[in-house]
Formats: C-alpha cells, sequence, structure tokens
C-alpha cells in the first residue's frame, strides 16, 4: 500500500468551526498492476488532477489519499479495504475498476457506514433492491454502455450480431444491458476467461457466424490484445466492430494506432463534449500527464470534483454523515460530461453518445462525437430500490 500526501496545511490557515475536520483521508483501491494496471492508473491521475487543481485539498480540507493496489483479486482487496477501514479510518472508499472487486468490498465499505465512491464499475445489484445510503457511482451503471450499444446498433439496422465479454459480473452486465435495447438476432453470445489474452478460439466461432456486427466488451489489456487479433484476421473489413467508449480509448489507440480509425464506440463522456469543465479537463490533463485522457480518467476526475463539492457544502463537516450524504446526491458541481444528476438509487442519470475514432486538425487520433444515442438515461432498477 501506498501513502501518498496530497496537501499540507497551507501558510494562511483556513478556520473552520469546531466540528469541521483537519483533513479528509481517502482510500483508493485500484487495478495498478498486470495487463489492466492503465486503467487504474486513469483513474488514479484524473482523480489527483481534480485535487491537484483545487489546491491539494478536498472542500477545503487538505486531502490524504492513501492508495491501494487490488491486483484485480477480490481477496486482495479486502484486505485492502480491511487496512484503510480500520487502520487508516478513512472517510471514502474509491479507485475501483472491476466490478468483482466491488462486490467484494463493498459489504465491509458499507457496513461500517463509509461512503463508497464508485468512478467505474456501478454493479447492477447495487441499482435495485440492495441499494444502500452509503454507495454512489459516479461514473455509468454496469449495463448503461451496452444498452447504448444495443439501442446503436439496432438504429444502424445490423440484424446479426455476435456479442463478447469476460465471464465476469461486468461481463453478464453487458449482457443484460445489450440484450434490453437490442431488437435483431444474436448469433452468438460468447463468454471468455477475465484478464484473457488470446483470442484464438472465439475469432474462429465469430469468423463462423459470419455476424454484420460485433459488439465487443473487454477492459483494459483485454480490449488492446482482441482488436489487434481481430485486425490482423482480415475479418475488420466485412464486420462492423462496436465497442463501449473504453474499448476504443486513447490507451488503446496508443498500442493499436490507424488500424482504429473508424471504430465506433458509446459512452458517457468524449473528448470533445462542448463544455468549459470538459474543455478545461482535456488541456489540464494533457498539460500535465503529456497524453490525451481517458473516459477513465474524466471519471476520475469528476469524481474529485464530487467529493470537493460535497464536502465543500457541508464546511468541512464530513462526519455529519447525513448532511454528507445530502450533499453527494446534489452532485453540486460542473460536470466533464455536462448534464449529470444522481437518480433516486445514488447512480448516474445521464446522456450516452456515440463516437468514431478519427483524426484531428492536428493529427492526432482520437474521439469524435457523433451524436446521442441515449438521452438522461437511469438504469432498469432504480424502481426497486427503496431506499429515501
Amino acid at each position: 500500500m501506498k501513502r501518498t500526501l496530497l496537501a499540507l496545511a497551507t501558510a494562511v490557515p483556513i478556520v473552520f468551526s469546531a466540528h469541521a475536520a483537519d483533513k479528509v483521508k481517502v482510500g483508493f483501491i485500484s487495478t495498478l498492476s498486470g495487463p489492466n494496471a492503465a486503467i487504474g492508473g486513469d483513474i488514479r491521475d484524473g482523480f489527483n488532477l481534480a485535487i491537484k487543481l483545487a489546491g491539494g485539498k478536498l472542500g477545503g480540507l487538505p486531502a490524504e489519499v492513501i492508495v491501494a493496489d487490488d491486483q484485480l483479486n477480490p481477496d486482495v482487496a479486502k484486505q485492502n479495504a480491511d487496512r484503510l477501514l480500520k487502520r487508516d479510518r478513512v472517510d471514502f472508499v474509491t479507485g475501483t475498476v472491476f466490478s468483482n472487486v466491488v462486490l467484494a468490498i463493498a459489504p465491509q465499505v458499507l457496513e461500517s457506514k463509509t461512503f463508497f465512491i464508485g468512478p467505474n464499475a456501478g454493479p447492477a445489484q447495487y441499482t435495485g433492491a440492495q441499494c444502500n445510503p452509503f454507495f454512489f457511482v459516479s461514473s455509468w451503471p454496469s449495463e448503461a454502455y451496452s444498452e447504448a450499444a444495443g439501442q446503436y446498433v439496432t438504429q444502424r439496422g445490423f440484424k446479426n450480431v455476435v456479442f463478447l465479454a469476460p465471464n465476469y459480473q461486468g461481463g453478464k452486465d453487458a449482457a443484460n444491458g445489450f440484450k434490453r435495447y437490442y431488437k435483431g438476432k444474436l448469433a452468438e453470445e460468447l463468454y471468455t476467461k477475465l484478464g484473457q489474452l488470446d483470442y484464438a478460439a472465439e475469432l474462429a466461432q465469430i469468423r463462423a457466424a459470419k455476424p454484420d456486427a460485433l459488439y465487443v466488451f473487454l477492459p483494459g489489456g483485454m480490449g488492446i490484445n482482441f482488436i489487434k487479433q481481430f485486425v490482423a484476421s482480415g475479418m475488420s473489413k466485412d464486420i462492423q466492430l462496436v465497442v463501449p467508449l473504453w474499448g476504443s480509448d486513447q490507451d488503446i489507440i496508443r498500442a493499436v494506432g490507424d488500424p482504429m480509425l473508424g471504430l465506433f464506440s458509446l459512452g458517457h463522456w468524449t473528448i470533445d463534449l462542448d463544455n468549459p469543465a470538459n474543455k478545461r479537463f482535456v488541456a489540464e490533463f494533457e498539460k500535465e500527464y503529456k497524453r490525451l485522457p481517458t473516459g477513465y480518467a474524466a471519471s476520475g476526475y469528476d469524481t474529485g470534483l464530487l467529493l470537493d463539492a460535497s464536502i465543500r457544502k457541508v464546511k468541512g463537516k464530513i462526519e455529519d454523515k447525513e448532511a454528507l450524504r445530502a450533499a453527494l446526491k446534489s452532485a453540486d458541481f460542473k460536470s466533464v460530461r455536462g448534464d449529470f444528476k444522481f437518480g433516486a438509487n445514488q447512480f448516474p442519470v445521464q446522456s450516452y453518445y456515440l463516437q468514431v475514432v478519427a483524426k484531428t486538425a492536428d493529427g492526432k487520433i482520437a474521439h469524435k462525437t457523433m451524436g446521442t444515442v441515449l438521452t438522461n438515461r437511469g438504469d432498469a432498477y432504480v424502481q426497486d430500490c427503496k431506499m429515501k
């Protein structure tokens, strides 16, 4: 576990009321090693950038972020959470990438009445009957990207589609979301091992199915390897590949290059969204890290903005859980994605965009927004959440 002190007291002290905390402690559990390390790194970098731009603080309080690598191992993640909650006594837990890790640590985080803020995976279990006052997701419900993909594929008139995802909770959520909106025939529904990097067998099945489109839900290094192998197979000339936002994100573009051009993706954010918060984020991220941001980084950044605004709203009194929860629910900040609010289950209600990978005026490869596929979409299970 790595401890990073992001801010010290400034030369001019800020006077808080007697009940205000002297600092805020954030436990940041993320996947920071192995083939999927870039995902956790992007979320971390976006989150840290938000804190840096706020003067090293969250809501006016010096921010201490304690970073732990879950190694994409639920047991390791539970050990990390146990230390962060009992030894470090963190005020918030965030940073998670994969839904199986979220499902592993959420019970102990919620039992301790510590706020969990999911910057990436938002498992369907917590959108409905298992919703919890201490469980927030600042990114998207796990099924949402795939709902948008199903809608887009249907609008395009594709009638014979193959679905491919890892065999874990996130992959199952993706399948449910895609099938909710896709109205054609599902030629194959294929599941791989989580972390798999060789797709020869799956590519053979795809070739045999002869689909007109292929929807692939493979995060991180899995997606990089699949797209390289898919292009090498020659099938990309005849089969339209559609992916979630992160399936064609900058991490994959940097690894694959020009073969990414023309690939369509769906997501809650895109680099060219025309609003002041997004323009500042993109410019500051590129300045700080010398690379273009990903959707993961955007979600990490927005999570930082959410915490900053919420802690500021309660004037640093983070021990007042009811007031802090109300401040979080209000989402009183300017999001990089534009309009954003929480639904009754504390998951986002937002729009989802169609992007295509294209070259910018200065020759870079990046997303270009083509339109909005779903507007003000929440999720399919919010009616089952009875939380007040």
